[in-house]
């Protein structure tokens, strides 16, 4: 009988739980932030995205370096290719060929030997400055390969790359390629990590354990 009772009264709440969110399903209401898409959420940092991009990139473990121009970079570039003994940097854009061997700055053009690859260097589509996350995708010479397998990614952006947010780096993307968007988008959110084992957390599991990004000013 105790059961009995018990079990009723359940299905009763149950069924009064059921019939408000019925109800509120059924009720039209006006959106209380009918203009929340277009609010710019942080415009506090709007004159400098570089500075929240580089903080947001370093709280993921990326590493972020700021060059007023090529010749910066490619100063930068060297010096860390030395510092790191690096011979294997793959580079497959165009834009990013034509500007390495102008200052005769060694890579591979082809996918020779490719699995022995130790950096590669891509260009992309937008810097995400919220989340210090970069918005890659397959619409240029680098295809998909370069930004997964090397254990080191290094990524080659320009200011006007810089965005606030996710929504603000799709506009990009639309106002580029229009209906025709590339196969394959992603947003990189620092290294390739995993915690699946023991809860210990690992760089490179499943992708490059090192992302670093230059920020050229041109």
């Amino acid at each position: 009988m105790w059961q009995g009772t018990l079990t009723m009264k359940e299905t009763t709440s149950k069924e009064k739980m059921l019939k408000k969110i019925r109800k509120a399903l059924l009720e039209k209401r006006d959106n209380p932030y009918p203009n929340l898409e277009e609010a710019s959420l942080y415009a506090e940092h709007e004159g400098f995205l570089d500075v929240l991009f580089a903080e947001q990139l370093s709280l993921v473990a990326g590493k972020f370096i700021f060059c007023e121009d090529e010749i910066q970079f490619i100063d930068n570039l060297l010096s860390l290719a030395d510092e790191k003994g690096w011979r294997k940097i793959y580079c497959w854009e165009p834009p990013l060929q034509e500007l390495l061997t102008h200052f005769e700055f060694p890579f591979y053009s082809t996918d020779t030997d490719f699995m022995k690859a130790e950096v590669g260097i891509t260009l992309c589509e937008s810097l995400i400055a919220r989340n210090g996350s970069v918005m890659l995708s397959n619409g240029n010479g680098a295809g998909r390969r370069l930004s997964i397998y090397p254990p080191c990614h290094i990524v080659v952006a320009y200011a006007s790359q810089l965005v606030p947010d996710l929504k603000d780096a799709f506009k990009q993307l639309k106002a580029r390629y229009g209906t025709n968007l590339p196969s394959m988008i992603s947003a990189v959110t620092g290294p390739s990590r995993t915690a699946d084992i023991e809860k210990t957390l690992v760089l490179g599991a499943h992708g490059p354990k090192e992302l670093i990004v230059f920020l050229l000013e041109g």
